[in-house]
């Protein structure tokens, strides 16, 4: 059985494009998402996976429907050919039913493994280049010189047992309990150093 699936960016973005070429190709079952192709949650698409079965096929308008990187691209068909599910697009010549289609996505998957040892050269180059200049990775230590001018101010008002930490958090605009809580405890280290 053919399964389709239709997805674009927003809300304000419209499927009769992909809908029209699924009529065309006689796909009658047709799951669609709006939802950004960066965000890994694409919840009509998991439906789809649920419903299909082993020898089915996954329709799609254009491969990006499915990712925007060729990593996530790669690693989606092959989490497809492990359920022994085929991809076909209408646009494009893949279909993993045919020995065309597949080879294709090998050579896919070749690039795509190359993409990657490519960049784990760069990053290893460039973070050996940053050391030998006396710098290191990672987030600064300590706090936003912002968290650091309000960081009495934030202690007073946890100590003083009026607000919740919700409330505090919200008028100091304090975006997650591990930052107010080192926020906390600078202020303790600053008072104690006073």
């Amino acid at each position: 059985m053919e399964f389709g699936y239709a997805r674009v960016s927003t809300q304000e973005q419209n499927l009769d494009l992909q809908m029209d070429a699924f009529s065309k190709a006689g796909i009658k079952k047709v799951f669609t998402d709006k939802v950004s192709g960066i965000k890994s949650e694409k919840p009509q698409l998991n439906e789809l996976l649920k419903y299909a079965r082993n020898g089915d096929t996954l329709v799609v308008w254009r491969l990006d429907r499915l990712g925007r990187t060729t990593v996530q691209l790669i690693q989606f068909i092959e989490d497809l050919t492990a359920q022994g599910i085929n991809l076909r697009s209408l646009t494009e010549p893949i279909d993993t039913s045919t020995a065309t289609g597949t080879l294709i996505v090998q050579i896919f998957c070749v690039l795509a493994e190359h993409e990657r040892n490519v960049l784990r050269e760069r990053t290893k180059a460039g973070l050996t280049a940053a050391r030998s200049r006396g710098r290191t990775g990672g987030r600064p230590a300590g706090l936003t010189s912002k968290f650091e001018e309000i960081k009495f101010l934030v202690k007073a008002s946890y100590e003083s047992k009026k607000w919740t930490i919700e409330e505090i958090m919200k008028a100091y605009k304090i975006s997650s309990k591990t930052t107010f809580y080192k926020i906390l405890k600078s202020a303790e280290k600053g008072a104690s150093q006073v």
